[in-house]
């Protein structure tokens, strides 16, 4: 099993609105984990039962230098964790 394969909840707009119409949150994975390893760790790490998971990855965006080069953000992957009914997870 990888280390840390959901490095944090994130808090958006569009992940509020989820959360609140339906019962979804948002988080930052590893790249390299799979819809089964990300419901297991958010099922252990916050005592939930997850009904579904969807994950995409994010392309970096490109940022320039302080000279003419540009360089890129890593890619990342975020995973968007459906839970059952009657269960949430606080956000701190």
């Amino acid at each position: 099993m990888k280390n840390l394969i959901v490095k944090k909840l994130l808090v958006t707009e569009k992940g509020t609105r989820l959360k609140e119409t339906g019962n979804q949150y948002i988080f930052a994975v590893a790249r390299a984990a799979n819809k089964l390893e990300i419901r297991r760790e958010v099922e252990q790490r916050f005592n939930v039962k997850v009904k579904d998971v969807n994950t995409m990855v994010r392309t970096g965006k490109a940022k320039r230098l302080r000279t003419a080069a540009y360089g890129r953000t890593p890619d990342w992957k975020r995973a968007v964790v459906t839970l059952q009914a009657g269960h949430t997870i606080e956000m701190a």
